[in-house]
């Protein structure tokens, strides 16, 4: 296993000024981190690839469609526009050395049109990401697909049509992202969850029920990583946490109080925690 820290924890953005973080993530424990990729062209691929490989970390990316962007949207130049983006994100991530790049990649995080998804949305899902596979294998990055609770997409939610969304776009360089918050609120079980998602998980989020520190809520943390050994998982165990009070950021994930004594207890406390379970496991 690797174990990763999401920098949203101290800032919403991740350039030069951040590179100071990089010591004190290491020190703590961390293989990588995982930075937002928004908008290609602000991300300063090749200074955060250096500084990475220079503290010995690597560097995956997380990222969600802003600026209008969906690829289930009924208007087909808005699905266009958002390919081009997504082939874009795939060619800058390598340009960082990112290999995995993760999130809800299918519409923006909070659009609830107050229905059903349609069948068309899906199909024009699975044609969208089918249509970047290419560009992926070419640079050698995978996308891992998050699906996200009901309050913050009506789109994709559970296990089972994460694992169906990703069977019908057949690609090796899509996958999923399944993370144990989202999945404390939409699954019976969240190790059942894991192992329905089986052979197309690409990416874990280990983040406690309320956001705060792994290992401090009811997330049945011994079943996942039991569920995680048998599917024979040994990729990325990041943990994804929020600063506190990082305007817009803090207010999209709905942070509105101090979770715990500081933001970074969560990554430094969480990290013990995330590494003592995975050696219990042997």
């Amino acid at each position: 296993m690797k174990f990763g820290v999401n920098t949203f924890i101290w800032s919403a953005t991740f350039d030069q000024s951040n590179f100071g973080l990089l010591p004190l993530i290491k020190e703590a424990g961390f293989d990588g981190i995982e930075v937002p990729l928004l908008r290609p062209e602000a991300f300063a691929a090749s200074s955060i690839r250096q500084a990475t490989e220079a503290h010995g970390l690597e560097c995956n990316a997380c990222t969600v469609l802003v600026d209008g962007l969906s690829l289930i949207s009924d208007s087909a130049d808005i699905r266009r526009r958002t390919r081009l983006h997504l082939e874009e994100v795939a060619k800058t991530a390598a340009d960082a050395g990112v290999k995995i790049v993760a999130g809800p990649l299918f519409s923006p995080v909070g659009y609830l049109p107050g229905r059903r998804r349609t069948s068309d949305e899906w199909k024009w899902a699975v044609e969208g990401f089918q249509s970047v596979g290419d560009t992926l294998a070419a640079h050698g990055v995978t996308f891992a697909i998050e699906p996200l609770n009901r309050f913050e997409t009506f789109f994709l939610n559970t296990a089972a049509d994460a694992a169906a969304l990703a069977e019908e776009i057949g690609h090796p360089n899509i996958g999923i992202l399944f993370d144990t918050f989202h999945a404390n609120i939409e699954e019976k079980s969240i190790a059942a969850g894991y192992r329905t998602v089986g052979p197309h998980l690409k990416h874990v989020h280990t983040c406690e029920n309320d956001r705060g520190i792994p290992g401090s809520g009811h997330v049945e943390w011994k079943e996942v990583f039991q569920a995680l050994r048998d599917l024979k998982y040994d990729g990325w165990l990041t943990i994804e946490g929020f600063g506190f009070a990082l305007k817009d950021l803090s207010a999209a994930a709905a942070i509105w109080r101090d979770i715990e004594r500081t933001p970074e207890s969560i990554a430094f406390e969480g990290v013990k925690f995330l590494k003592k379970s995975v050696a219990a496991g042997g």
